[in-house]
């Protein structure tokens, strides 16, 4: 227990305690609200947290309480379940052993069964130790995605968190929330501490003694109550150190409250009354009254859980002062007595005390069953944890160490760690009790592709289906995976015949996974090359036996390649990102936050780009971010996010992204070498350096092996383009490298044929689009390809490519002097776009040639040469008078709430008014716009 205590005054705190209330209760527009309490060990935050609790419950709050567990390897979820087991008439949803159930869905469906038509107040302590499970739950209640109107409060002790600590992502990505609020708790100031140890000590206490206990606790509460109740008792007066104090206290303890503490001291908290009485061996009505002394004495606290210390400071202090072999005893006794003859034992806490004890045989089995739990509830992170110390209790020549490698590897992919997952591997094939070479093939290759890199990954598969100990379910493994791995590197023939090949083995040989992958792979294929419908038809087949099957694996392959299709190829893009978006909060319930659910909102937000939802495409890319994904994953998500950035005129960045993702991808195939090539073009256009634009397209024509015509078609596109710019620009162009961008041009028309007809009706929108450009590389101004190019991606509804045709074709028009009006209006349709979008650059070209032209970009403004770039402009001039009201309350920092109440309109009606002023004015956020406010008004 923290700082003031529950008979102590509460001095210093009312103010935050009513702001900490009023945040609770303000919840954002998802019915969620959340405030972390920060600050150093022993300040208060436990007390204010139950002062709030207990202030809130009743009050259409319904509350739960848990604590972190002080250890790396607590199970996941412990304080959440740990609160719902304490809730009287709350019992945990049963899941079936092995059932693919979803973890934070099993939880949501509780806490709203809790809640009912309450608001729901989770409060939770020492969140520093929070378990990675409980850190992504957060994440998932408070973006909405739990269907919980919750309020969270929580408490995070400051110098736990270090620069590598986990909570500080978790904390910096939700602090991006509207709803969420960090109160940071500083020590009391010198008044407050007079106030805190006179209410202690008494009004008689002189000033100078209060003063020097300001002086000795640096107004952090809890030392000086103790210091104030020194005072009071008449104790002599203690030293200056934090250790003097508590070892002076704990001294003062009776005998066998003396060693009620130092064994406190050691367990694991909560410590249950019958293992203590386990550890300390005393007869009952002594460890009692042992317990008793320590309670009164302010060691020890009581709860329904069993006894805690009432500060862990303590806890650190008696560890330094306890001999090794003390500390051993201490260990091996808790082990002991938490083995228990009948039932399931507490793994996490009893491989921790083994471990302690320095008895690492004893230790491993309940790492690894801590492991195997964790695993068949999808806690990818926690079982790697589990292998990860397994692997540490073995000597390197034990013969337990290999099957340890092999799982220790596994779990290492499966939560993302895949560069580590490969060199594990390596020490388990340097063994002699190794796997077959056909199985270290196989999980070589999964393992590289895995990290991006593919080229070397299909090497690994074919060397796994050459394997002489292959066997035929190996077999059936690497077909499918193989197949897979065509279909990433944009070889959708060669992808086809190893499905078909694949899925004949699977139906005799293989497993569900393997029937899934080459049914996806297959699917994909044959919908882009010949048979839309059909190929539709066989990835929803595989979608319904990844449901059944319910593993993360093959969920994850399905959706991936269902949504990939619906965005790509097929067109139908908003189904496609409502697929990746089912998919991506499936799978963020069974651990695959970090590989299958990144990759699935790198695709929705792709989706979302190319039909021209910029912003909300920008706060996918943010979520899938806090995942920390590595490998391929990595590299969908910086394209993604690049691609955005571009968009956006945020070209530094994007720069950066690029970079990174080049980085990663050592050895990747055309899936993501020729998207990451047509970004550096467009990054170089947009910087005026078309030489690095020609030469990252050329790279693509020449160096990359895909019979994929869509990507193709926006590499040349580009390619196409950037020597246009450089004619515009008045720099030379380079004829042989346009001949060769037209040679694969017209590759790409003959082959056409053998897409599916909504693949080929992209690849004829760019290849319009390359015919138009070829008009502006030859002079020749020709408005008419324009004109087609903007009607084909209007069909498409894709309104960036469709806005920059019609620039073009305005561009030409106005040029040749030719339907003036209808080159005005269509300059202003392409401005209105690029301005919805955010698109700054883009906007920035579409005015600088209506300057040049001479003509306005609004109907209600009189038709006259605009303002020059360096003079002043009224930046607010395209707002509505009702805008510039909604702008002014922003610039004073209300909230969409009070705004509403000022200006007698609804919440939503204000949302809506800050979309239009966000586009208008081109920002993004609060702070920009009112920014733009304060400098135009």
């Amino acid at each position: 227990m923290e700082g003031q205590e529950d008979d102590g005054p509460l001095v210093g705190r009312t103010g935050t305690l009513a702001e900490i209330q009023s945040n609770l209760r303000n919840v954002g527009t998802g019915g969620t609200a959340a405030v972390f309490v920060t600050g150093e060990s022993s300040v208060g935050k436990s007390r204010l947290l139950r002062e709030t609790a207990d202030a809130l419950r009743g009050t259409g709050f319904a509350v739960l309480s848990g604590t972190c567990l002080d250890i790396g390897d607590a199970s996941p979820l412990h304080p959440v379940l740990q609160a719902l087991r304490r809730h009287d008439g709350a019992p945990i949803t049963a899941t079936a052993p092995g059932d693919a159930g979803a973890l934070l869905d099993r939880v949501s469906h509780d806490l709203r069964a809790i809640a009912g038509d309450q608001q729901l107040l989770l409060v939770l302590d020492d969140l520093q130790w929070a378990d990675r499970s409980t850190r992504q739950l957060l994440l998932y209640l408070l973006a909405g995605l739990g269907d919980v109107r919750i309020s969270v409060l929580a408490a995070i002790r400051a110098e736990a968190l270090h620069g590598t600590h986990p909570l500080r992502r978790v904390l910096a990505e939700l602090r991006r929330l509207r709803s969420v609020r960090v109160v940071d708790l500083s020590p009391l100031d010198q008044d407050q501490t007079r106030e805190l140890v006179t209410a202690i000590a008494g009004d008689d206490v002189a000033t100078e003694d209060a003063d020097r206990v300001y002086k000795r606790s640096g107004g952090n509460p809890f030392i000086a109550e103790e210091l104030a109740r020194d005072l009071r008792d008449g104790r002599v007066e203690l030293s200056d150190t934090l250790r003097e104090i508590f070892l002076t206290r704990v001294d003062e303890l009776p005998a066998h409250a003396h060693q009620v503490v130092h064994a406190m001291a050691a367990g694991v908290e909560p410590v249950d009354h019958a293992v203590l009485a386990r550890v300390v061996p005393l007869p009952e009505d002594q460890l009692l009254e042992a317990i008793r002394a320590a309670v009164a004495h302010r060691f020890v606290s009581s709860d329904g859980d069993g006894y805690r210390l009432r500060h862990r400071l303590v806890a650190e202090v008696l560890e330094h002062e306890v001999l090794p072999a003390e500390a051993t005893a201490l260990h091996r006794r808790y082990a002991e007595a938490l083995e228990p003859e009948t039932g399931e034992p507490d793994h996490a806490r009893l491989a921790h005390h083994w471990q302690r004890a320095g008895v690492p045989e004893r230790a491993l089995p309940p790492v690894v069953a801590a492991a195997r739990s964790a695993e068949a509830l999808y806690g990818f992170a926690e079982a790697h944890r589990y292998w990860s110390i397994a692997l540490q209790l073995v000597a390197e020549d034990d013969a337990e160490r290999t099957a340890l490698l092999g799982n220790a590897a596994e779990s290492a992919h499966q939560c993302g760690e895949h560069l580590l997952a490969l060199s594990r591997l390596e020490e388990l094939a340097g063994r002699k009790d190794a796997p077959g070479l056909g199985e270290l093939h196989l999980r070589r290759a999964r393992y590289l592709a895995a990290a991006g890199r593919f080229a070397h990954a299909e090497s690994e598969y074919e060397l796994a289906l050459g394997a002489p100990d292959c066997t035929p379910q190996l077999r059936a493994s690497a077909a499918a995976f193989l197949a897979e791995l065509l279909v990433q590197l944009a070889r959708y023939a060669d992808a086809h015949e190893r499905a078909r090949e694949a899925l004949e083995l699977a139906a005799v040989n293989g497993t569900t996974a393997d029937l899934v992958r080459a049914s996806a792979a297959l699917g994909f294929s044959a919908a882009f090359r010949e048979d839309p419908d059909a190929g539709l038809a066989v990835i929803r087949h595989a979608v319904e036996i990844a449901e059944r099957s319910g593993h993360p694996d093959d969920l994850g392959v399905a959706y991936l390649h269902l949504a990939e299709l619906l965005t790509g190829p097929l067109n139908s893009i908003e189904e496609g990102v409502l697929v990746a978006r089912r998919g991506a909060e499936r799978l963020s319930t069974l651990g695959g936050g970090r590989t299958h659910q990144s990759r699935l909102l790198a695709i929705a937000a792709n989706g979302l780009f190319r039909i021209g939802q910029w912003t909300e495409a920008d706060a996918v890319l943010e979520a899938a971010m806090r995942h920390r994904p590595s490998g391929a994953e990595a590299v969908e998500l910086l394209l993604a996010r690049c691609r955005l950035l571009v968009g956006f005129g945020d070209l530094d960045d994007a720069s950066r992204d690029l970079d990174a993702a080049a980085i990663l991808l050592a050895g990747g195939g055309a899936r993501h070498v020729l998207p990451m090539l047509t970004l550096r073009a467009g990054l170089a256009m947009w910087l005026g350096e078309h030489a690095d634009a020609r030469t990252a397209v050329q790279r693509g024509i020449t160096e990359t092996r895909s019979d994929d015509l869509v990507l193709l078609g926006v590499l040349v596109w580009h390619g196409l383009r950037a020597e246009a710019e450089a004619h515009a620009a008045g720099k030379p162009v380079d004829h042989s490298a346009v001949r060769r961008l037209l040679m694969v041009r017209d590759r790409m028309a003959s082959n056409a044929d053998s897409a599916g007809p909504a693949a080929r009706a992209i690849i004829d929108a760019y290849l319009d689009l390359c015919a138009a450009e070829l008009s502006r590389i030859e002079g020749r101004h020709d408005p008419a390809p324009w004109a087609r190019a903007a009607a084909i991606w209007d069909r498409r509804q894709q309104p960036y490519p469709a806005a920059y045709a019609r620039l073009r074709h305005a561009e030409a028009s106005l040029q040749r002097k030719v339907r003036r009006a209808a080159a005005i209006s269509g300059l202003r349709e392409a401005y209105a776009t690029a301005t919805a979008m955010g698109a700054r650059p883009f906007a920035a070209e579409i005015v600088g040639i209506a300057h040049r032209f001479r003509v306005t970009l609004a109907d209600d403004m009189p038709t006259v040469p605009m303002a020059l770039p360096d003079q002043p402009v009224d930046e607010l001039a395209t707002l509505t008078g009702r805008e510039r009201e909604v702008l002014a309350a922003v610039a004073e920092g209300l909230t969409n709430r009070e705004i509403g109440e000022r200006l007698f309109i609804s919440e939503r009606t204000v949302g809506v008014h800050l979309g239009h002023i966000f586009d208008k004015l081109q920002v993004r956020t609060r702070v920009q716009a009112s920014r733009v406010y304060l400098t135009a008004a």
